[in-house]
């Protein structure tokens, strides 16, 4: 009988938190942080990787049984926006029956994590495509199917892993999900299906060093509010005072996830000369966009909080400017646990934060940007740049 090969990572890794002793000028021993922590299989990486590494990589599996897969995505800086060059992606995985079936000609270091690996690199655009079949989910067991990753920057010393990858039609995801905490390392590792034909295609963009433990920070003064792009975006239960939804308190992500959506929040320095010309160009953008894309104006100011005040004020606004496709909704404040807007961590002391969405992970966000022609014409641009194109393979670059 076959025998189940899979790396536990995360239990692992634990035994490997730092590395290569050091003495300091008094003799004190020190410990140098190895980035991410370390991980059980991370450096098999290494073994068989090929001298020319494509951006695009068509795996072991591909030609043989199974469900033709295609991952595709973006690798991007730590600011989750400027594409990230010459990274390496290792990726191993079960096959169409669960197993991390081995070759008898390959290594015998390699032979536990199966046949169906292999790396690519990305080009000067960031991009990566890897041409594979579906995993199977282990037999017996209840975890999902996954694939797993590790990253190997040209600038970091050692190699590190990112959160599996995991697909949402999974009906073991769910479940899984509410055991195990994920991390999202590089980002969310859930992936959406899409179907082309009997081709199945998923994308997957990684953020260098998002939540990764002890990756290199730069120092910066720039001011903070909303959670990081690559992460997913939280569920919460605005109430809804003018437009889509009124007079309900429902969560954007959770009934509208699989859309591409913005989110426009202002908190306690609401400047509405510049909230209407927000809101007008806004609702212009999900005119022309109506068929996938979901806006919402998410109001937070805790002064003088009135729950019947808020709702007639963003009522009077909507009816105002002839709202009819943006949402207006209200939080106490933007700290509220009741309604769970604290998970979005908005600082409620800048002007606006705006968080780009996309199958509920965050794709791209702005901070304190004034109604200006320039303004609006990036922030179309962006909701261009981020509605993306799964069907688009790029060629193959080779390093």
């Amino acid at each position: 009988m076959k025998k189940i090969m899979r790396c536990n990572i995360l239990l692992l890794c634990l035994l490997f938190v730092s590395c290569n002793g050091q003495t300091n000028e008094k003799g004190q021993k020190e410990t140098t942080a190895i980035v991410g922590g370390g991980c059980d299989g991370c450096e098999l990486m290494y073994i068989g990787m090929p001298e020319e590494i494509s951006s695009v990589s068509t795996s072991p599996g591909w030609h043989e049984k199974g469900q033709k897969l295609i991952v595709t995505g973006t690798v991007f800086q730590p600011d989750g926006k400027t594409p990230a060059p010459n990274v390496i992606l290792y990726y191993w995985q079960t096959d169409a029956s669960g197993y991390y079936t081995p070759k008898p000609e390959m290594d015998e270091r390699t032979k536990r994590h199966g046949y169906i690996r292999g790396w690519v690199k990305t080009g000067v655009n960031g991009k990566y495509s890897i041409k594979t079949i579906r995993p199977a989910p282990y037999p017996d067991e209840d975890s999902p199917a996954h694939i797993h990753l590790s990253v190997k920057e040209p600038d970091i010393a050692n190699e590190y892993y990112t959160d599996e990858i995991h697909f949402d039609d999974d009906k073991l995801l769910i479940p899984y999900k509410k055991k195990n905490k994920l991390e999202n390392r590089g980002g969310s590792g859930i992936v959406r299906i899409l179907l082309q034909d009997s081709l199945q295609i998923a994308e997957h963009d990684i953020v260098l060093g998002l939540n990764i433990p002890d990756y290199p920070q730069k120092v910066t003064a720039d001011i903070s509010s909303g959670l990081s792009i690559g992460e997913d975006q939280p569920s919460f239960v605005p109430f809804h005072a003018f437009g889509p939804d009124k007079g309900t308190q429902t969560c954007p992500v959770c009934k509208y996830g699989r859309y591409h959506g913005i989110l426009y929040f202002v908190g306690n320095h609401p400047d509405w000369t510049a909230i209407k010309q927000w809101l007008q160009f806004l609702e212009q953008e999900s005119e022309k966009r109506k068929h996938y894309l979901k806006v919402y104006f998410v109001y937070g100011n805790e002064s003088k909080y009135s729950k019947k005040q808020r709702q007639k004020e963003l009522e009077q606004i909507g009816k105002e400017l002839n709202i009819k496709n943006t949402s207006l909704t209200f939080v106490p404040s933007f700290s509220d646990k009741a309604t769970e807007a604290d998970l979005n961590k908005i600082n409620p002391d800048v002007q606006n934060t705006f968080i780009i969405y996309k199958h509920r992970s965050i794709v791209d966000k702005y901070i304190n940007l004034k109604p200006t022609h320039e303004n609006f014409n990036m922030l179309s641009d962006a909701l261009d740049q981020t509605q993306g194109d799964y069907f688009h393979l790029p060629e193959p670059e080779y390093h």
